[in-house]
């Protein structure tokens, strides 16, 4: 049996102007953004439709912007499509759970805002970045991490397709990552640095552990309605407490998301719809497998071309 899963994109795809044309187009719109702004306390609507960039692009606004945006969205298609299982991204995984009903939209948002929070704050008390190298592959990278642990904690952190994988940890030791993969042998077509406020997915996250699991502790979980593939296991679940601890370890794990669609498609899924904003995750399943058929729902254009 064909099956069809939605997938949901992470930090990074967010960009100004996201939303705006739901809200327009949309009286749902217009009250789920309004609840988003209430839970913020801030107005999350103008950060999204409006900008600036440098403050859409801060951890603590830019999760809940994709959370909202992918979630009205799943919405508005829920009378045209459906999916037989989901993943996400990163804060993706948020929405999967949003839409799989395993977290409704209120107690979602809530963990999300906390969870950009409490990342944010890591990367103030615990400096680090991130880098993704492009060329190699997995026990390459494993490899230039090792050897780049004499300058600090580095590990990697997203296997996002064949020959993109993302290292993370402290600035020091993921320069140090950049400059092996650069040079003999492994000559990495591309090591570049990424633009996040902290070493997401690493050891360095630690010092956000513990609160976040507090707060999913406190979140009232159901059993999802479909299958959810988490990030740190690339596996189907269902279970409300095993959604609820893939989703605290999934903080300082890595995001096996090559793994994921590959095990979705085993599972027979055929067709992929991403939604939400940019097309990131798209790119990554047609480099997974170019037989994959993809979609993109992002704007209310594409919502009517359904």
């Amino acid at each position: 049996m064909n099956k069809l899963a939605f997938v949901f994109p992470g930090q990074g795809s967010q960009s100004v102007g996201m939303g705006k044309d739901l809200y327009e187009n949309s009286v749902l719109a217009k009250d789920l953004y309004k609840i988003a702004d209430d839970i913020m306390g801030l107005s999350l609507s103008t950060f999204s439709f409006e900008g600036p960039q440098e403050e859409l692009k801060q951890t603590n606004i830019t999760q809940p912007a994709l959370f909202v945006h992918s979630y009205i969205l799943t919405k508005l298609i829920e009378d045209k499509v459906k999916a037989d299982c989901t993943a996400g991204h990163s804060l993706g995984e948020y929405t999967a759970n949003a839409y799989a009903g395993s977290v409704d939209f209120q107690s979602g948002l809530k963990l999300v805002k906390t969870r950009g929070h409490l990342m944010k704050n890591s990367g103030e008390i615990q400096p680090g970045t991130m880098a993704a190298l492009i060329g190699l592959n997995e026990s390459q990278v494993l490899e230039i991490c090792e050897k780049a642990k004499v300058s600090g904690i580095v590990q990697a952190a997203n296997f996002n397709c064949p020959g993109q994988i993302v290292v993370s940890g402290d600035v020091s030791a993921v320069d140090k990552a950049v400059e092996i993969a650069k040079g003999e042998p492994y000559k990495c077509r591309l090591a570049k640095k990424l633009e996040v406020s902290g070493a997401f997915h690493s050891e360095l996250m630690k010092t956000s552990d513990n609160e976040l699991r507090i707060a999913l502790q406190n979140t009232d979980f159901k059993n999802a309605s479909i299958p959810v593939y988490t990030n740190t296991d690339a596996a189907p679940v269902s279970d409300k407490d095993k959604i609820r601890d893939a989703l605290s370890r999934q903080l300082v794990s890595p995001v096996k998301w090559e793994s994921l669609i590959r095990n979705m498609i085993k599972d027979d899924v055929t067709r992929f719809y991403e939604v939400g904003a940019g097309k990131v995750l798209t790119g990554l399943i047609k480099k997974i497998d170019p037989n994959a058929v993809v979609y993109n729902i992002s704007t209310f254009e594409d919502i009517k071309n359904i």
